[in-house]
């Protein structure tokens, strides 16, 4: 299910290109040889490597054949060797013969596709120009140059190249998409739909004139008709186009898209598609629960990596980075050649608070590309938030040596510096930043650079335009206030704070481990914001869960002992056998420092499990201050129950005690004292239960 690779984009343009060569007119004498007929051969089979070797041996037996040339052309264009593909296309243009148009018009074609990858648009015109010469009725030149004039914007130009290849060949589909998407464009929506309406007559099984069309009505705000061509697009091949129109007509008309997408999914039962995009829908809608459940389904008919990737990147967005890293090592068993999944596997060892692991597999990733940027940036960062100074700094330096325009880079580099002493290569690496980042944008960090340098009010300037862009976008706000926690601003960074996790920024661990937020997490103001919004995040979590699945009631009967009045039940914390204290009257989950001390010494809780401070109320009514940690996993009586915060209590004599904030999570409660038995009825999941 994932979307068109390079690899075949090339095989497309290769394919292309030789179905080209085989309509030219026959009536010229070309070359027949041994090497030169299995180089072109080798060609149509995607076959590169071998194509070069024919057709470098028939160079070495007829130096001046410029249809091998040609081919040479096209084939070091395919491997974005484009220096040698140029030297290639030139020498073709000069020895094929000038009575042979139809391959001169091949080699110019292919010189500008050439120019193209160079960015030289203007030259690659010239070329087309040149075809079009040689061949003044071959509509496939002029799409190729009213393409071209489409992504240069030039849509009066392309509108008339559209219009040629109309009037060469009036069943073209071609003709009438290019207009129309011109039309898109310029935001002249009718006028589009006029073209692509056209299309679907002509060609009835041709995705696209259905997936431009849903665009158009998106831009009319007709939802319904577009996700019935969006549906249409779909089902035919799968369409690119239709499968992102999907994602962001969600945010205008969910429930028709979300009901059409049953209907198609009902109507075809074998089909793992359609449960794929419902699941895609939910993940982007923030529903992840509910995405989780679609693409769990999807997975049971269809085991895929991108399924496995996205059903753990959903785990990874609600905090449950122990069934995200268990979806992703899926993903990668599935698919060990794609190495986004190893990425995304260290953004969640990262997230979980494993820097160290995180480093490793960014170590496997930055192994098979090395070229790539993105790898040594995300490596340095890790690195930075580890304090490896060295080790970020030459992360970040490899970053800016294959991407030498990335911004962040000479910010982390800058920062980096300037905890070294080295003020005059910090100041140098922000001042770039700034020349860079000129536009404020959701992606921007000039802010920081300008801060860092003293400038204090551009750098909220900057920010503010940054929020005035994008006003709903909850990471500004959250930028923000790491900006003002950096300034010393403290109120001012709670406030951002408490706004990105009002218009729902959910990155706990993330927000926990952010060195930037170092000046005000001790602030009572931040424990309580971070403490209240967990607790609303996880509401959100279970009243998802609530209408997404369906439960059926159970009952468990769990044995307790009875000391001195006091009830006693069997558990495991983190797998560590102990004793409960069952009490009605307490409201939090506290343990005695004992108990918590003998916890970490021997592994049952991490320096991570530490969450901070914060007050709580014994049975008899009295408030204490204590360390609040996270309790992993509680189990008792076959129940299992994750990530519960439970009070370290200053007492060694203090009994391991389970209160109200972990009953009410299970269910209505009974204790029978005669059989001495608690009696708990939950809900369970029916189709846990099969």
């Amino acid at each position: 299910m994932k979307q068109c690779s390079k690899t075949m984009k090339r095989y497309l343009i290769l394919a292309m290109l030789f179905c080209c060569s085989i309509a030219f007119a026959q009536n010229i004498k070309r070359p027949d040889s041994y090497n030169y007929s299995r180089g072109v051969e080798a060609i149509q089979n995607n076959n590169a490597e071998e194509a070069l070797e024919y057709l470098n041996k028939e160079l070495e037996d007829n130096p001046d054949n410029g249809y091998a040339l040609a081919w040479i052309a096209v084939v070091r264009n395919y491997q974005e060797e484009y220096g040698r593909a140029l030297t290639a296309a030139d020498l073709a243009i000069k020895h094929i013969p000038k009575k042979d148009k139809q391959y001169k018009a091949f080699a110019y074609i292919v010189r500008a596709e050439v120019y193209v990858g160079l960015g030289e648009n203007e030259k690659a015109l010239a070329d087309f120009t040149s075809a079009i010469k040689e061949t003044p009725d071959d509509a496939n030149v002029y799409e190729k140059r009213a393409n071209l004039y489409y992504y240069m914007e030039k849509y009066d130009l392309a509108d008339k190249d559209y219009q040629k290849i109309i009037s060469i060949d009036p069943g073209n589909v071609m003709g009438y998409m290019g207009i129309g998407r011109n039309a898109n464009a310029e935001k002249r929506y009718e006028e589009a739909i006029e073209q692509f309406s056209y299309v679907t007559k002509l060609a009835s099984d041709y995705s696209s004139g259905y997936s431009f069309r849903a665009e158009s009505l998106i831009g009319l705000k007709k939802y319904d008709e577009a996700i019935d061509d969006i549906i249409h697009a779909l089902d035919i091949d799968y369409d690119n186009k239709a499968f992102y129109l999907m994602q962001d007509v969600a945010d205008s008309a969910m429930v028709p898209l979300v009901a059409k997408l049953k209907i198609q999914s009902t109507k075809n039962p074998n089909n793992d598609y359609w449960l794929y995009c419902l699941g895609v829908v939910y993940e982007n809608k923030g529903a992840y629960k509910k995405a989780i459940t679609y693409y769990t389904d999807c997975q049971k008919k269809n085991p895929s990596s991108i399924t496995s990737y996205r059903i753990s990147n959903c785990y990874s967005e609600i905090g449950d980075y122990a069934s995200a890293l268990q979806h992703i090592d899926n993903a990668i068993a599935l698919d060990s050649t794609d190495y986004d999944n190893v990425m995304a596997k260290a953004d969640i060892l990262y997230e979980s608070g494993d820097a160290k692991a995180a480093i490793l597999e960014l170590d496997k990733y930055v192994a098979h590309y090395p070229e790539y940027y993105g790898g040594y940036y995300r490596r340095g960062w890790y690195k930075d938030n580890s304090s490896d100074v060295d080790g970020a700094i030459e992360d970040y330096t490899m970053a800016i040596v294959l991407q030498p325009d990335y911004a962040y880079a000479y910010l982390g580099r800058g920062d980096m510096y300037a905890l070294k002493g080295d003020n005059k290569s910090a100041e140098a690496d922000y001042k770039k930043v700034i020349e860079l980042d000129t536009i404020p944008s959701n992606s921007s960090c000039a802010q920081y650079a300008y801060l860092e340098l003293g400038q204090k009010e551009k750098a909220v300037e900057f920010m503010n335009n940054v929020i005035e862009k994008k006003p709903n976008d909850a990471g500004n706000y959250y930028d923000a206030a790491c900006l003002h926690s950096r300034m010393g601003e403290l109120d001012k960074s709670v406030e951002f704070l408490q706004t990105a996790l009002k218009k729902g920024f959910r990155r706990f661990s993330h927000l926990e481990m952010d060195d930037d937020l170092d000046a005000i997490r001790e602030l009572p103001k931040y424990e309580e914001l971070i403490r209240q919004y967990k607790s609303i995040f996880e509401t959100e979590i279970e009243d998802e869960m609530q209408a997404t699945s369906v439960y059926e009631e159970q009952t468990v009967e769990i044995p307790f002992s009875k000391e001195d009045g006091v009830c006693k039940v069997k558990c495991a914390i983190n797998n560590l056998p102990l004793y409960f204290v069952f009490d009605t009257g307490a409201s939090d989950v506290s343990l005695s420092s004992v108990e918590a001390t003998f916890m970490m010494k021997n592994g049952y809780l991490k320096s991570s499990d530490v969450i901070g401070k914060q007050n709580y109320m014994m049975a008899n009514g009295e408030i204490s201050a204590g360390t609040v940690i996270n309790l992993r996993n509680v189990n008792f009586g076959g129940l299992d129950l994750d990530n519960i915060r439970a009070s370290v209590v200053h007492n060694q004599t203090a009994p391991l005690l389970l209160g109200q904030s972990i009953l009410s999570r299970l269910g209505s409660i009974e204790i029978d004292n005669a059989k001495r038995v608690l009696r708990i009825t939950y809900k369970k999941k029916v189709e846990e239960c099969k």
